[in-house]
This record gives structure tokens, C-alpha cells and sequence, in this order.
């Protein structure tokens, strides 16, 4: 049953981080991509209805980390308590700025919601990159031993870690690129007029910036965890992930040359999955790694809840996982289609 939940934790990942993605991208883009306020409104006329039902993965990963692997949580919350917080704030920042930008009739007082809009995409952009960078590096993990991560040490790779490094910030500087190639590509479907050329425009920068700075940390990875490469040589399961990562790489550049955005869309979308998937089919058992010493690690079997209690929450969770997917799947074909202001009816945006 820990195998089951734990595939289950990585698939609530993956749909928060594709789903979220291209909102956390588009966002980051946000003065990029729209010079007026006409044009402003439609990018967030783009995102504004959908950001929050996206969020709904995000809840259900605490939730699933919560039932199936309390040690795992009760662990890495304490440690990554500065991180969770600046998740916390920007969460809340990038829905207040969506939220109040419309409430005063003031080019001051929406130009500073759209600065905070901005900032909130960026660093939670690269929050999550960098939180995906300490799952692989690992944390320094003791035997009994309590402890909240510093923000940094010596900016090493072993021992005494702190949050950031060279290549923790190295994950989270792909993570922006990579989202917002993905919130380009999106926009470049969703959008019309100035927006939409200029996220066509984009797009051909930062999906070869992405494939560069994935080569790049697919190098430093080696460097960090070579072990994973080993796992990942073994694992069907990573195979398919790869075979899924090669045909988005072919969907986005044959898109790229005959401008196909929904192929460009999609092939994005695979991309991530395939990244997420990849990674964690080769981390698996090993949930939290200790780079003080392997045998200190956090795995998906002693770090679980009970047998019966995973078998228990097997029966619920398949009915909320529906429901949460028709309801997301209602709302986005609610609001599909190339979005214009003259459409756009929420008027507090």
C-alpha cells in the first residue's frame, strides 16, 4: 500500500504543478506579455477564473502527505518552515493582488498590485524549484534530532545543508524558465491580439532557454545523487516517464516551427509530467535522503502510516479525486476559448 500512495502523492503533485504552472508562469510574465491595462485584464482575464480551483492539488498533497506519510511530514514541515511560509505568503499575495486590483479606479493602485502579482509568481516559482531541489539533494537528517534548516551553510552539497545552494538554486532558476515557457505557451492559446504575439515570441526564447538549463541540472543532478541515474536504469516506470519526456520535446519544437499552439500546450504539459514522473520513479523508496548518512533516509515504508489505515482511506480517496476532476474539468471548459476584454466579466480583477 506505501507504493500506492506514494504514486498517488506524486500524481497530486504533478496535476498541481502543470495545472498551477502556466497560471505561476503566466503571472511571472505578467509585465512581459501585456504593456496596458486592455492588455493586463486579458492575461488575467486568462487565469483569474481558474488559479484557485488549481490550488485544489496543491490542498490535497497535504492532505494525502498528512494520511499516508505522517513521519515524512512531521519531518520536513519543521525543516522547511522559512520555505512554507514564503509558499504560504505568496499564495496569498497572487490571490489579493487578483482580487483588489479593481477596486480602485487608479492607474498607481493597480500598477502596485500588479508589481505584487508579479513578485508573488516569481518567488514562488522558484520556492517550488527550489523545494524540488531539496527533495533531491536531501536534507541533513540525525538519528532524534529536531531541527529547522538555515537558509544556507557554505552553499555545499553535503552535510550540513541549509535550503539553498548551488544547485538547489540552480532547480529553482529552471523552475521559473521552465513555467514560464509554460504559461507563454498557454497564453499563446488563450490569448489574442498584442498578448498573443507576444507570447508567440516567447515562446521560441524560453522553450530552448528550458531544454539548455535541463541539460544543465540533468548534469548537476549527476554530480549530486548519481545514484538516481542507477535507479532510474532499472525502473520501467522511469523508461515510460523518459519515452513521455522525448515526445513533449518533439511536440513542443515541431510546434515551434509550424506554430501549433495546442500542440505547443500540451507538449509543455507532458514535459513537466514527465519531468516530475521521472524524478520520482527513481527517488522511490526514498522520500526524505540524509546527506549526513544514507541509513538516516526517510522512505516510503518507514515513514508511512499504518497498513490498515492506507487500506482504509484507499476506499475515499479515488470518490474525492472525481469529484475534484469533474469539478476542475466543468470550470476549465467553462471558460476555454481565446479570451477578449469585452468578455471579461469579473470586474474586481
Amino acid at each position: 500500500m506505501a507504493e500506492l500512495w506514494y504514486a498517488i502523492l506524486c500524481l497530486m503533485i504533478t496535476l498541481f504543478v502543470v495545472l498551477d504552472g502556466w497560471d505561476i508562469g503566466a503571472g511571472a510574465l505578467h509585465f512581459v506579455i501585456a504593456k496596458n491595462q486592455d492588455e493586463r485584464r486579458i492575461v488575467i482575464a486568462a487565469i483569474g477564473p481558474l488559479w484557485i480551483w488549481h490550488e485544489v492539488w496543491l490542498v490535497g498533497t497535504a492532505g494525502v502527505l498528512f494520511m499516508a506519510f505522517p513521519q515524512a511530514m512531521a519531518v520536513a514541515f519543521p525543516a522547511y518552515y522559512l520555505a512554507l511560509f514564503l509558499v504560504l505568503w505568496t499564495l496569498l499575495l497572487r490571490g489579493i493582488s487578483l482580487e483588489f486590483r479593481g477596486h480602485i479606479p487608479s492607474d498607481l493602485w493597480r500598477a502596485f498590485w500588479d508589481f505584487v502579482f508579479v513578485v508573488s509568481n516569481v518567488v514562488l516559482a522558484l520556492v517550488l524549484g527550489a523545494a524540488i531541489g531539496n527533495v533531491i539533494r536531501g536534507m541533513p537528517l540525525k538519528p532524534d534530532t529536531p531541527f529547522s534548516l538555515p537558509l544556507f551553510t557554505d552553499f555545499g552539497t553535503r552535510g550540513a545543508v541549509g535550503l539553498l545552494d548551488w544547485y538547489t538554486l540552480s532547480v529553482a532558476v529552471f523552475t521559473l524558465v521552465c513555467l514560464c515557457a509554460h504559461g507563454a505557451s498557454y497564453l499563446a492559446l488563450r490569448a489574442d491580439g498584442e498578448v498573443y504575439r507576444r507570447a508567440k515570441i516567447l515562446t521560441k526564447w524560453l522553450w530552448p532557454c528550458t531544454a539548455f538549463l535541463l541539460l544543465l541540472v540533468s548534469l548537476e543532478t549527476y554530480h549530486v545523487r548519481p545514484e538516481l541515474f542507477t535507479a532510474m536504469a532499472g525502473r520501467p516506470t522511469a523508461w515510460a516517464m523518459l519515452v513521455l519526456l522525448t515526445s513533449a520535446w518533439a511536440a513542443i519544437f515541431t510546434a515551434l516551427r509550424s506554430g501549433a499552439e495546442t500542440r505547443m500546450f500540451f507538449g509543455g504539459c507532458a514535459l513537466i509530467a514527465g519531468l516530475l514522473g521521472a524524478a520520482a520513479a527513481s527517488l522511490f523508496p526514498v522520500m526524505l535522503y540524509s546527506t549526513i548518512n544514507p541509513a538516516y533516509s526517510i522512505t516510503a515504508y518507514n515513514g508511512s502510516s499504518s497498513a490498515s489505515s492506507l487500506r482504509a482511506a484507499a476506499f475515499w480517496w479515488p470518490v474525492a479525486f472525481a469529484l475534484a476532476l469533474l469539478y476542475v474539468s466543468f470550470i476549465a471548459k467553462y471558460y476555454s476559448g481565446r479570451v477578449q476584454t469585452s468578455q471579461d466579466t469579473h470586474h474586481p480583477y
